[in-house]
């Protein structure tokens, strides 16, 4: 670039920050034990747990979602284990207290979706190695806080 694109790009550049707030806002959510996002942490983790559990090496990515009634698991998972996802869920939402249908959920009749897959070839390519230093990305997310 040129010398005079280059001081064009940062007369922009620096009319821009001055116009910027130099304040912002920060927030985040807290939400109490038997809350939808707190029990959906469960779900996942209870899954996680089983898959080490017998194999250490599972890769594991499952996601949850829940509703009055319903619990959903879905992802896609590599492992060795056999997972019964119907006790591991069940025992979950009974361990959270959910036991009669007088409290909006019951862990003998709640509905339990089951939406688990292999993993992905090319996610696999990625997270399945010999040695340390082969191992690439991945499949990555950013979390931040926590239910």
């Amino acid at each position: 670039r040129s010398k005079a694109t280059v001081s064009v790009l940062y007369w922009h550049f620096k009319k821009r920050l001055a116009t910027m707030s130099r304040t912002f806002m920060f927030s985040s959510e807290h939400v109490t034990e038997g809350h939808p996002d707190k029990m959906c942490d469960q779900f996942s983790d209870a899954v996680l747990d089983a898959c080490l559990a017998v194999d250490p090496m599972s890769k594991v990515a499952c996601e949850s979602c829940c509703k009055t009634g319903m619990v959903m698991v879905f992802g896609e998972i590599t492992t060795k284990a056999v997972l019964d996802y119907q006790t591991i869920l069940r025992n979950t939402v009974k361990k959270i207290g959910y036991d009669d249908s007088a409290k909006g959920f019951d862990y003998k009749t709640c509905n339990v979706v089951v939406a688990i897959e292999q993993q992905s070839p090319d996610i696999g390519q990625c997270t399945q190695y010999e040695h340390e230093g082969d191992l690439g990305a991945g499949d990555q997310g950013l979390m931040f806080g926590y239910a």
